[in-house]
């Protein structure tokens, strides 16, 4: 029979939700956090950072990053709870606190040496919860209260296993197996339940309703107990859960109820008992075994799941309809018509009832691409692949085989007409007898016609993606074009649009939004609306108004829309920051419609989201931190740095990483950060989603590190700060700059000493120039000396040779002639002159002159040599002939000859040896 109850449970729900709208789910795998599969129990600190005991240890989630603690004895955490500055945990024959470090890691504290008595053998701490100023550790035997102000512990044993302790309104509860729920009051515990109940079902939790105290059983339900009875508690719906095994339950802060089961996800009840949705595998989450559960501050909902963590936004701006068996496709149109939601999607035209849990249905005849669906005087239209619709509720009417029917616009100045775009140009629908027809086709323009406005009755604009924007006059009875010009004014742009809002037509592609002049027939650029599908982050020119007169863009990044101000008229840009990863639309067919109040439904590829601007605009403030720095060496050793002090790092150590993070866990709130690092870069950088940040080679000095976040519009509350210096390096130290002053003025010396001597030097070498000058000065003046010594020797030899032979001529002459005595008389007085030792003494002192020291060194080495030979030496020493020499001697040639061979003679010189060459070389 339970059996039958649980499955009948599970077909009402999953029918009841089909077509609900859910919170988003983000969703970590084990491989994302780095533990294993199972996850026991979830707590929050007071900076937001979520901690699950895991079985590989203790989990750290800080909105950015995951990082595990190992436990102490390398056993599976089972239970977790943040206390103020110090995160406690229970394990096997193990629990304690953690607390964070200067350098911002955990380290562990073991409380059990603190113990009066040994824990018992194998025994697990599997809760903890906090009463007062107490710390109540639960294992399956034993309740251990820790008081962390004095050190001290109180002990309740159990003989049959304790499955849980509460707190519930600052009384401790605790329920013992086949014993009962008690109540720990004045130090002491109290039965207060023992029913028949109790003993064949665990009980889950305690909690405290209107009607008195509220029991939840694992597998009957709730109970109330109530003056010392227990019944049922008659919610609406609750009876439905008799069968389903509920592992555990929170109440969370408006006073609602989460269940998590073993197989079949979590459920989510109203305070009143009702049943509101479910989430299982099948719609979201990621296992549906629920070990734990956890509301955060931001009112997320935690799930500990058997494999893996999630986090539900519940009270996100954001719902998610995810078509997870692919029955609706991928929507590309969507409008509220006459209490209907419809769907246009590629695979048909969807609808249901707007407030019922009813499934989507398709529309019988508009099975295929569906483009558009437009209203207009109370008839909704569909734009179609296969042609045009009439849609009355779960209808379709055909009144066009066109194929591919882009848009709809009314005629102006016409109520019973509309043109139509299509594949292949335009097309105009009549109302005739109340009845929608096509009526005909406008000649002259059978280019594909997806974006056109009218400008006036008889103009408009049309955009083609590939051959830009064209003006088309029409004539009056709209059958034919008669003027087709294209703007030049505006380039072509892929996944452009073109649109009609606040009585204008803009234009859109990857440059901008233009705003058509009418005065100049030019689109010009408009810088207001332009950041609507900003540019730097271009996805799509798509540009959308709905029906509150929101004109909407979207980016990469972003979805973004304009109002206008009632008062000023003008525009005010808002922005959304849901990245176009987690839309999943398709690029140049998005799509948004207002849905209901302010929310808006906006199609994706496998559904739709719906988005509450109210709450985009009321969401909580955030801080930033700095969870941690180290350094990095040339060697890339790391070093973990003090977060509490300025730091003072080596040189050596001038590599820095910063890891930051804003603890935000709303799947569709994106945070972006933004830093600068003065004394390196004094600006702020531009936007990024990166947590993790290196300055490598930083030089020496004083630098500041800034860093904040912005989560869509809005700045964190705090800018996170680190002063830091890098010390100089060993070679720029002040001992090293005076060894580098010294040994530069020892340089210095030594350079200048050198310079000195170097001048010295040179000035000794000229010096030295000078006197050599001089000597050569005075050696070529002797030289010069002694040539005109040799010249006046060789002018006075000359001069008596030349005598000498004119005295021999007339010598010569005169014996020819009759000698009588005064003949006679003439050759006595030649020959006197021929032998006049004059001559010679001229002579000689001529040559002693010219060639000094010649005439002693001969003499010398051959002292027997007569003053003739000496003379006879002189002659052979200017190197004269023995023709030359004759007439000195006053001699014959052959005379000459015979004293040359007589003076070797005298010498002793060898027969080989040249008697001139050894003159000269004396």
């Amino acid at each position: 029979m339970r059996y039958l109850k649980e499955v009948f449970f599970i077909f009402l729900i999953s029918c009841s939700l089909n077509a609900q709208e859910l919170p988003s789910i983000q969703i970590f795998t084990p491989e994302v956090y780095g533990g294993e599969n199972q996850n026991w129990m979830i707590s929050q600190a007071s900076n937001k950072f979520i901690y699950i005991a895991n079985n590989e240890g203790l989990l750290e989630y800080n909105g950015a990053t995951w990082k595990i603690y190992s436990s102490p004895n390398n056993t599976i955490i089972r239970a977790v709870k943040v206390v103020d500055n110090k995160i406690y945990t229970g394990s096997y024959m193990e629990f304690g606190y953690w607390e964070k470090d200067s350098f911002g890691m955990l380290n562990y504290n073991s409380l059990v040496p603190k113990l009066n008595e040994k824990m018992i053998e194998d025994e697990n701490i599997w809760n903890i919860i906090t009463y007062q100023d107490w710390i109540i550790f639960q294992s399956f035997n034993r309740i251990y209260f820790y008081n962390p102000a004095k050190g001290k512990f109180t002990i309740i044993n159990s003989k049959n296993s304790i499955s849980k302790v509460f707190n519930n309104n600052n009384e401790i509860y605790y329920f013992v197996n086949n014993e009962g729920l008690f109540k720990i009051k004045e130090g002491k515990s109290k039965l207060i339940v023992n029913n028949s109940i109790l003993d064949v079902n665990i009980l889950i939790n305690v909690f405290s309703i209107d009607e008195g105290l509220l029991i939840q059983t694992r597998n009957s339900g709730f109970y109330i107990f109530k003056e010392g009875k227990l019944q049922k508690w008659k919610g609406s719906e609750l009876n439905e859960l008799d069968g389903i095994k509920i592992y555990n339950s929170i109440q969370l802060k408006d006073k609602s109820f989460v269940l998590g089961t073993i197989s079949n996800g979590i459920i989510f009840l109203s305070k009143e008992g009702e049943i509101q949705y479910q989430l299982n595998q099948k719609n979201g989450l990621s296992n549906n075994t629920a070990l734990s559960l956890f509301e955060d501050s931001d009112e997320n909902i935690w799930v500990g799941l058997d494999n893996g963590i999630n986090c539900i936004n519940i009270k996100s701006p954001v719902n998610v309809f995810n078509d997870d068996d692919g029955f609706l496709g991928t929507v590309y149109t969507s409008i509220v018509f006459n209490n209907y939601i419809y769907l246009g999607t590629n695979q048909g035209l969807f609808c249901k009832k707007i407030n019922s849990n009813e499934t989507f249905k398709i529309i019988a005849g508009t099975a295929g691409q569906v483009w558009d669906l437009f209203e207009n005087d109370k008839e909704l239209f569909c734009g179609h692949h296969l042609g045009t619709f009439l849609i009355d509720e779960n209808k379709a009417i055909k009144i066009s085989d066109i194929s591919g029917t882009w848009s709809f616009r009314k005629i102006p100045d016409s109520k019973n007409r509309l043109l139509q775009g299509n594949y292949s140009g335009f097309y105009v629908l009549i109302n005739k007898n109340g009845k929608w027809v096509l009526e005909n086709k406008i000649v002259g323009f059978d280019n594909s016609a997806r974006y056109f406005e009218f400008i006036n009755s008889n103009e408009l604009f049309v955009s083609h993606g590939y051959k830009g924007v064209f003006k088309l006059n029409i004539d009056k009875s709209f059958e034919k074009f008669t003027k087709i010009s294209k703007q030049n004014d505006v380039s072509i742009g892929k996944n452009s649009s073109l649109i009609k809002f606040n009585n204008s037509i803009f234009y859109a592609n990857n440059k901008g939004i233009y705003k058509y002049d009418l005065t100049t027939d030019k689109f010009l650029i408009d810088t207001i609306l332009s950041p609507i599908i900003k540019t730097e982050t271009f996805l799509s020119g798509k540009l959308i108004v709905d029906k509150s007169q929101k004109l909407w863009g979207f980016s990469k990044e972003s979805i973004n829309y304009a109002t206008i101000n009632d008062l000023t008229k003008e525009f005010n840009i808002h922005t959304i920051d849901i990245p176009a990863s987690l839309r999943k639309g398709i690029s140049g067919y998005e799509n948004i419609s207002l849905y209901k109040d302010n929310k808006y439904l906006l199609g994706t590829s496998n559904g739709y989201i719906t988005l509450d601007l109210e709450n985009f605009e009321t969401r909580k403030e955030s801080l930033i931190f700095i969870n941690e720095i180290s350094t990095k060496n040339r060697e890339s050793n790391k070093s973990l740095v003090n977060l509490s002090n300025n730091g003072e790092f080596t040189f050596d150590q001038n590599s820095i990483v910063f890891k930051f993070s804003v603890p935000v866990f709303d799947k569709y709130q994106s945070v972006t950060y933004q830093y600068k690092l003065e004394g390196y870069y004094n600006k702020w950088s531009d936007w990024s989603n990166q947590t993790i940040l290196t300055f490598d080679n930083l030089a020496f000095g004083d630098y500041t590190f800034s860093v904040r976040g912005k989560l869509g519009n809005e700045l964190t509350s705090n800018i996170a700060t680190y002063h830091f210096q890098i010390l100089k390096p060993w070679y720029f130290s002040y001992f090293a700059i005076f060894i580098y002053c010294l040994v530069f003025f020892i340089c210095t010396f030594l350079l200048h000493k050198a310079h000195l001597r170097h001048y010295k030097n040179q000035l000794a070498h000229k010096q030295l120039e000078s006197e050599q000058l001089i000597i050569r000065m005075k050696n070529e003046k002797l030289n010069q000396d002694i040539e005109n010594k040799n010249r006046e020797l060789a002018i006075s030899t000359m001069s008596i040779i030349n005598k000498n032979e004119v005295l021999n001529s007339i010598k010569n002459e005169l014996k020819t002639n009759n000698i009588n005595s005064n003949n006679l008389q003439v050759l006595k007085l030649i020959d006197g002159n021929l032998n006049n030792s004059k001559d010679w003494d001229v002579f000689k002192e001529a040559f002693n002159n010219a060639d000094k020291y010649f005439l002693d060194k001969i003499k010398e080495l051959h002292p027997n040599l007569t003053p003739n030979d000496l003379r006879f030496c002189a002659y052979l020493r200017l190197n004269l002939t023995s023709k030359e020499i004759s007439p000195l001697l006053n001699m014959t040639v052959r005379s000459v000859e015979t004293k040359r061979y007589r003076l070797r003679k005298q010498m002793g010189l060898p027969h080989d040896t040249c008697l001139v060459s050894y003159i000269l070389n004396i």
